[in-house]
């Protein structure tokens, strides 16, 4: 198998509110969505990776999705997107390890969540990751997403797509567009989360 490793900032938002109550809050798990259906939107940057001997670094990665809390295990459906500078080889390797599908720690960590993908694209993407500032996600036309504040917690908040190793922190969203065949949604005010992330193929 190939070796390959991607990591870097990275930041998402769903329609529950903050804190999300999927996230682990101290020593609390995670538990149900607020919501019957949990609508998302997360972006990564690679500002380092690698698949074998091919650099990955300056790639961005948006998937949307949702799932079902009433559906049997409550399975995620997501489409992808891959910056439109990347080759086709980098989309498909990209799409391949944020969907698990390549294995490693995603597939550990929350991928095998993922039941179906629905689309795997390249288009421009725009992501803004200020450290304890403005967080921005965007897909022309189709994703925008971005961050109001961060959430007032001394709580120890984590979550399991970055990973619970990972330190990072709750955040108020200003809104949470998306505009996809079979993903139609728009909130304000709701959560989002943001962190940095590791993924290995070992």
């Amino acid at each position: 198998m190939t070796s390959w490793r991607i990591a870097g900032p990275y930041f998402e938002s769903c329609n529950c509110d903050a804190i999300c109550p999927c996230r682990r809050i101290g020593d609390r798990p995670g538990s149900r969505a607020q919501f019957r259906f949990c609508k998302f939107a997360i972006g990564w940057s690679v500002a380092d990776g690698h698949h074998g001997t091919s650099d990955l670094a300056g790639r961005r990665i948006v998937m949307v999705g949702y799932w079902d809390e009433d559906e049997k295990g409550a399975p995620w459906r997501v489409g992808v997107y891959v910056d439109k500078d990347a080759t086709a080889e980098q989309r498909d390797v990209l799409a391949g390890i944020v969907t698990g599908r390549m294995g490693g720690s995603p597939y550990r960590q929350y991928a095998t969540c993922i039941k179906e993908v629905l689309f795997v694209e390249k288009r421009d993407i725009s992501l803004v990751h200020e450290p304890r500032g403005r967080q921005q996600l965007k897909v022309t036309g189709h994703v925008d997403v971005a961050a109001r504040a961060p959430f007032d917690t001394t709580a120890t908040v984590t979550c399991g797509v970055p990973g619970h190793d990972r330190p990072g922190y709750e955040v108020v969203v200003d809104h949470l567009r998306v505009q996809v065949d079979g993903l139609d949604f728009n909130f304000e005010g709701n959560c989002g989360y943001v962190a940095t992330y590791d993924y290995r193929s070992d």
